[in-house]
């Protein structure tokens, strides 16, 4: 357990992922993780044949036991464990494992579906792709750096459909047959109509109620578009950070990012 270099060397195939081995590590992981999920795709599918349980049962055994291996060594090699346990993929790579275990505890009958709710966190190990892709782990830091922004505009078109539903009720509530019995069917309304959704369901019979609609319908479009650009921003910028000049590896002479602590080519440590 207290083997410095074992530790090393799975910090270097697990983390490092601009070794040769860290690289054959994420493709076999990114192998288990797509294949796993399109088990669940296919496992959801009704009128299957009986044998194909029995295959589904097994190759959840299997890929339960790779991520939970995988979950495990993650812990045993990082410098800080209690850190990863509680960052976003650690909380990711431990969520998807449990549904199994949860079957164990629980039991298959009383708790059936209990567990089969359970067993849709599986769906879960989809985000752990972000980790394989540059651009997609840079977006998952670009929404956390804007999320403050956000939220302060989430709370604004919160106050706004709370407002627009308000006064819409108070423009239909008392016409005869109206949709707008009360404020939070009026809010619905808010909501559904800002977002450009439209069900249809719920609609204004009155010349000012179809006017305030046409309003609440333009203000939409312009509305939709702001968390986007702030969300773009920011990728923008923290793409312009990440491009660094790159160098090259004294040993085989491949250029690889200054950043880099191992030739992605011939595996050898830089300074």
């Amino acid at each position: 357990m207290h083997n410095q270099t074992l530790r090393r060397r799975l910090y270097t195939i697990i983390f490092r992922s601009d070794t040769p081995q860290g690289k054959f590590f994420d493709v076999v992981l990114l192998w288990a993780i797509v294949l796993s999920i399109a088990l669940i795709m296919v496992e959801s599918i009704q009128r299957l044949p009986p044998i194909m349980k029995t295959v589904f049962m097994v190759s959840e055994y299997v890929f339960t036991f790779f991520f939970t291996l995988e979950y495990l060594c993650r812990l045993y090699c990082s410098p800080h464990p209690k850190r990863y346990a509680f960052s976003f993929f650690g909380i990711i790579d431990l969520v998807s494992t449990l549904p199994l275990y949860i079957g164990w505890i629980f039991g298959p009958m009383r708790y059936l579906m209990i567990v089969r709710a359970f067993r849709l966190i599986r769906v879960f190990r989809v985000f752990k792709l972000f980790s394989f892709l540059e651009e997609g782990d840079m977006l998952m830091r670009s929404l956390l750096a804007s999320s403050r922004k956000i939220l302060v505009f989430f709370l604004f078109v919160v106050i706004m459909v709370i407002s627009l539903g308000t006064l819409m009720y108070m423009v239909e509530g008392n016409v005869e047959n109206t949709y707008f019995t009360d404020i939070p069917t009026s809010i619905y309304w808010a909501v559904v109509t800002m977002t450009t959704v439209g069900y249809g369901d719920i609609a204004p019979i009155t010349p000012m109620g179809r006017l305030l609609s046409a309003v609440v319908m333009l203000m939409g479009y312009t509305i939709l578009a702001v968390p986007t650009g702030i969300v773009s921003a920011q990728f923008i910028h923290d793409r312009e950070k990440s491009q660094t000049p790159k160098r090259k590896c004294p040993e085989c002479g491949n250029k690889v990012t200054e950043k880099a602590h191992f030739c992605s080519f011939c595996g050898k440590e830089l300074e």
